[in-house]
């Protein structure tokens, strides 16, 4: 076997073998020399404060490729004025090598607008803050929602949610104010449920129930009772109920007539006679009051009057002087009679 092996036939074979390697590793190598100009090299040329149009055309003079990017817009800088470029000015490259521009953009990068739609206008100002928008006008109209975000406007149209803007622009936001008060309840009867529902919504009311004769939902019945009626004064955002049929008013009287009781029951309105008050100046002083004399008590008849009876101190006197101090009227004596 290694007899064989070493046999000159064979050791032939593997010369050529590596000779033929050897060729092919050569001719490669001089192919990618040729081909990627070893050893050759262009410095890069500094476009920095060009325009992307003049930076564009030197890149292509000097056999470089190029790739345009924006960079974050620079005022201070003129739009489409090339800021930076990778590799930096000066080094030395091979041909055909990529040269990325960061060039400055016409105007900031565009944001989407928040959804702050219903939110309260404090905290739809920091989601504006976040995202870049500034807020400009705050206008406010009448509405239940009282200091929450109404609409969006930009340059006085009205924009939706997500609509992509301008960073650092100015946006308008419509406010609600809250309810008004003592505003009329717009007469409905006579109108299907649709036109109701619409004119409720203008007026800021809310649709309460509706409720149909048979129990049937249909959007074309005719409104044949509100309540509260037409004419009343209402804040905006109350509820407006509504009584839909597909008969006419005039054939639902007796209908109508029960809601009346129910709804609008027929009050005394007798008012009490008016109390009478007198104005009473504290200022000028009270006219006297007139003294009216008591009368005098009428004397008695004599005959009425009591015996009074007088006692008197003895006094001391002589025997001779003394009289008896009571005189005393003689007792009568009893006649009696026999028969």
């Amino acid at each position: 076997m290694f007899k064989s092996f070493f046999h000159w036939k064979v050791l032939v074979n593997l010369l050529v073998a590596l000779a033929v390697f050897a060729g092919l590793v050569w001719l490669t190598f001089r192919w990618l020399e040729f081909h990627t100009n070893h050893g050759e090299e262009i410095p890069v040329p500094n476009v920095v404060n060009m325009t992307v149009h003049q930076a564009i055309k030197v890149l292509d003079d000097s056999g470089l490729e190029y790739e345009v990017d924006s960079a974050q817009y620079n005022p201070v800088y003129k739009p489409f004025q090339v800021l930076m470029i990778s590799p930096s000015p000066g080094s030395h490259v091979k041909g055909g090598r990529t040269v990325l521009l960061k060039v400055n953009p016409r105007t900031w990068a565009k944001v989407a607008v928040p959804d702050i739609i219903d939110r309260y206008k404090g905290l739809a100002f920091n989601q504006l803050n976040l995202v870049g928008l500034k807020v400009g006008d705050t206008l406010y109209e009448p509405s239940i929602q009282r200091d929450a975000v109404l609409r969006i406007l930009y340059q006085s149209r009205p924009i939706k949610p997500g609509e992509l803007l301008p960073k650092f622009s100015s946006v308008d936001l419509v406010i609600g104010s809250g309810p008004m008060r003592n505003v009329t309840i717009p007469n409905l009867v006579g109108r299907t449920v649709q036109e109701a529902k619409k004119i409720i919504a203008q007026n800021l009311f809310e649709v309460g129930i509706v409720e149909y004769d048979g129990g049937k939902t249909d959007e074309s019945a005719i409104i044949y009772y509100q309540d509260p009626p037409a004419g009343a004064l209402r804040d905006q955002g109350m509820q407006i109920d509504l009584w839909a049929s597909k008969k006419t008013p005039a054939e639902m009287f007796n209908k109508v007539k029960e809601l009346d009781l129910m709804y609008r029951p027929k009050v005394d309105t007798v008012a009490p006679p008016p109390i009478r008050y007198e104005e009473v100046d504290f200022d000028t002083p009270a006219a006297p009051v007139p003294v009216v004399p008591k009368p005098k008590p009428t004397p008695k008849p004599e005959a009425e009057k009591k015996p009074q009876t007088t006692t008197t101190k003895p006094t001391t006197t002589s025997s001779s002087d003394k009289k008896p101090a009571t005189t005393e009227k003689p007792k009568e004596k009893k006649k009696v009679i026999v028969e």
